[in-house]
């Protein structure tokens, strides 16, 4: 519950300016789609996303079936707001992804900035079971954390930094790595952050 209300303050209180992971444009997220080459139809989640506007490069671009997930309310307010008529083209779920019990399975899973701030052992542990049951066999992982250079904490809370090695082994179990860059992230006070951003395959199952 106190998760839930830092986020819904902090979305209610902030404008895009004062958040330090704004991007008017999710250049890497989409470029990260586009050469995973996901079907126009595929199923696609964005945990965590809150009022980012990928949403609206993937409606703009034709995808059909996209769902949103944040924890805040008030944030997906803002995106439906700001989305208008194209809002009812969109999932729009209210919930921790902890506690998230979907009622499909994806072909893709986009998360940006999420996972990092789930730095209990346990509770990592179960993030990665959530991820591994919500996605299809053979279905793609877009993760982007902040990288081992980058900064501690966001928003006054506590971050879990990965550098490419790290994440690729946390999620080296159900995960296969296509690809991993570093991102350096120009937040609106013209800072400097540097992210992991990682593309993966579901393992298939042993038969």
């Amino acid at each position: 519950m106190q998760q839930k209300q830092h986020w819904e303050k902090v979305f209610e209180t902030k404008a895009d300016t004062e958040k330090s992971w704004f991007q008017s444009y999710p250049e890497t997220s989409v470029k990260f789609i586009k050469e995973l080459n996901i079907p126009k139809d595929a199923a696609i989640i964005d945990v965590g996303g809150g009022d980012s506007y990928l949403v609206d490069a993937l409606v703009q671009k034709g995808y059909k079936d996209i769902t949103v997930l944040d924890i805040s309310g008030k944030a997906l307010q803002n995106a439906q707001k700001r989305l208008g008529k194209n809002a009812g083209k969109v999932k729009w779920i209210e919930s921790d992804v902890l506690h998230f019990h979907p009622s499909q399975k994806y072909d893709c899973w986009h998360d940006r900035a999420v996972f990092h701030f789930v730095t209990d052992d346990n509770e990592i542990k179960d993030y990665k079971k959530q991820i591994a049951d919500s996605v299809k066999e053979e279905g793609k992982l877009i993760v982007g954390t902040f990288s081992e250079k980058g900064p501690e904490k966001c928003s006054g809370l506590p971050v879990h930094r990965y550098s490419q090695q790290q994440l690729t082994d946390t999620l080296a179990t159900n995960f296969s790595k296509i690809k991993c860059i570093e991102e350096i992230h120009q937040t609106p006070f013209n800072t400097m952050q540097s992210f992991t951003f990682c593309s993966f395959q579901k393992k298939k199952k042993a038969v």
